[in-house]
């Protein structure tokens, strides 16, 4: 069984670039800058691992579990999250709803629906619908109290979002969210949590 990883072992930007693990970009990027380096960490391990507040679900608009992150996420909860979410009535692509994280070493788990790519890209959806996902997520860890907040590759796995793409839309919606939003101090670390080698890739080349 892998070990918990409290927050002190998750590599923030700041350590990154001094292990060399991140490189700065070639040419200065617009809007780049050094000011949330401490604050936002990458990292390529399973989320039901981590001693967080709480961890992001890529979950379905059941919330009653399922395959990939979401089934790993139940089975690691234990059956006390399944019965939660069966009172919470579904949710909708793009919004989310928060619960508390039972067995898991967090303290709270936050659902949230991503877009399926390829149907939600015909409407022209897809983009503002996974923006919508990581604003909500952030704006209910903030509200109930949460600290640090980690997120798995929202809908980069059976709903199709090509990682790039969604590596791009996820630290520009963040980005934004702290540099505008009233509750952003009340994160002190947002998480890009990885399980596949191709979605840390996709953040390392689009961070720095």
């Amino acid at each position: 069984m892998a070990p918990i990883k409290t927050l002190k072992e998750i590599p923030t930007l700041t350590s990154l670039y001094k292990l060399k693990h991140l490189t700065p970009a070639a040419s200065t990027v617009s809007g780049a800058s050094c000011v949330y380096n401490d604050k936002i960490c990458v990292i390529r391990t399973d989320i039901t691992k981590l001693g967080v507040d709480a961890i992001v679900n890529a979950a379905n608009e059941s919330l009653l579990g399922g395959g990939g992150v979401d089934g790993a996420i139940h089975r690691a909860a234990g059956g006390g999250l399944l019965r939660e979410c069966e009172t919470l009535d579904g949710c909708d692509t793009g919004d989310a709803k928060i619960t508390d994280g039972y067995e898991l070493p967090c303290k709270k788990v936050i659902h949230t629906v991503g877009p399926v790519y390829w149907r939600t890209k015909k409407e022209g959806k897809h983009t503002s619908l996974l923006q919508s996902c990581y604003r909500r997520s952030l704006d209910l860890a903030a509200e109930n109290g949460c600290k640090s907040i980690a997120f798995s590759a929202l809908s980069t796995g059976v709903y199709g979002y090509p990682s790039h793409e969604a590596a791009a839309t996820a630290i520009g919606e963040v980005k934004k969210w702290l540099d505008t939003d009233d509750k952003a101090d009340k994160l002190d670390r947002i998480i890009f949590c990885n399980f596949m080698e191709k979605d840390e890739d996709a953040y390392y080349e689009w961070l720095p």
